[in-house]
């Protein structure tokens, strides 16, 4: 499955009765809400990361992509922005485009 077939997996769900789909549920209750989900996801993949449980880090990468898509969808944001920007940023240097954006991490 690739990403803008989730996406567009997303959108059918999001458009579905929240009784029968979870994204549905999940959106209807806010993008504050959509957010913390993606915190706690992204929580749950540096654990696996730092513990080094490849399982684990696997089932939550794959949360983490769900759940981005779900605030994306919530935020009206198509992921094609998304791309765009990082189509942008491999035009240089990683280094370059850090610098450029003024971060120093």
């Amino acid at each position: 499955m690739t990403l803008e077939e989730l996406e567009n997996r997303i959108a059918s769900r999001a458009a579905a009765s929240p009784d029968e789909s979870y994204t549905a549920k999940l959106i209807g209750r806010g993008i504050e809400k959509c957010a913390q989900k993606l915190g706690e996801e992204a929580t749950e993949v540096v654990i696996a990361a730092v513990t080094g449980n490849r399982s684990e880090l696997v089932k939550e990468a794959a949360d983490v992509l769900y759940h981005l898509l779900v605030v994306l969808k919530a935020a009206n944001v198509p992921l094609e922005a998304v791309m765009a920007e990082l189509d942008t940023r491999t035009a240089q240097s990683g280094l370059a485009e850090k610098a450029s954006r003024g971060d120093q991490s």
